[in-house]
């Protein structure tokens, strides 16, 4: 039996899914359902950011500790948090990328239907926002430059702790150094102090540009200052 058989009134040529979303249909609604699915989705990738930060947070915790328990402990071991630092921060801008797929649909929907409906007398933010919700369904694609994410993150956790591991560096060989004075107290085997100092200096600074340089934003969640009065309003 093809669709026309089977749909006389002409429904197939529209498409099956044509009439799932009319403007007078309640919250039980599809779309209150696809909503639904796509917060759950959302909230399942936020945990997994956090999960990311959570190791992150205590390897660094660890590996301080045990740096500092001891004058003759290696401050390389330092730097090895460092990278260890850098590799989940890349780990977490490429899991903010995914996330960032459910959570611009989550925002697509809230400023266009649920701020309307909860506030008629504002005008939808974006016209276009069911065409471009139908074109992320049919081809999702990753809508952050990476290079972004990794601001994102950068900003929200990482040049915290960046700053965190580059000043126990600092501190821990000048003031618990025992192979002479700062830099040459930060040699690492036949790499001279200075070339490590460097090094460190360069991967610091390449992490503040990268987090703080103007750029023109993907991302839909930023939350933005409100004043009192706004809200109260």
């Amino acid at each position: 039996m093809t669709d026309e058989e089977f749909d006389p009134s002409g429904e197939a040529e529209r498409g099956i899914g044509a009439g799932l979303f009319e403007r007078d249909m309640g919250p039980s609604s599809s779309m209150a359902h696809l909503y639904r699915g796509e917060v759950h989705r959302m909230t399942r990738w936020r945990e997994r950011l956090d999960r990311t930060t959570n190791w992150a947070v205590t390897v660094i915790a660890a590996i301080l500790t045990w740096a500092f328990s001891d004058p003759t402990n290696p401050h390389y071991l330092v730097l090895v948090g460092m990278v260890t630092l850098g590799v989940f921060l890349g780990i977490e801008a490429h899991r903010y990328r995914g996330f960032d797929v459910w959570r611009s649909r989550v925002r697509l929907v809230q400023q266009n239907v649920w701020a309307h409906g909860l506030d008629p007398s504002e005008p939808v933010d974006d016209d276009g926002w069911r065409r471009k919700l139908g074109r992320d369904y049919e081809r999702p694609t990753l809508k952050v430059p990476f290079e972004e994410a990794l601001a994102h993150r950068l900003r929200r956790v990482y040049l915290a702790l960046f700053t965190v591991v580059t000043a126990a560096w600092l501190i821990r060989v000048t003031a618990f150094a025992e192979s002479g004075d700062w830099p040459a107290s930060a040699a690492i085997g036949m790499v001279p102090g200075v070339v490590v100092t460097v090094a460190v200096a360069v991967a610091y600074l390449a992490g503040v540009v990268v987090a703080v340089r103007p750029r023109e934003w993907h991302s839909r969640s930023e939350l933005r200052e409100c004043a009192v009065d706004d809200w109260r309003e």
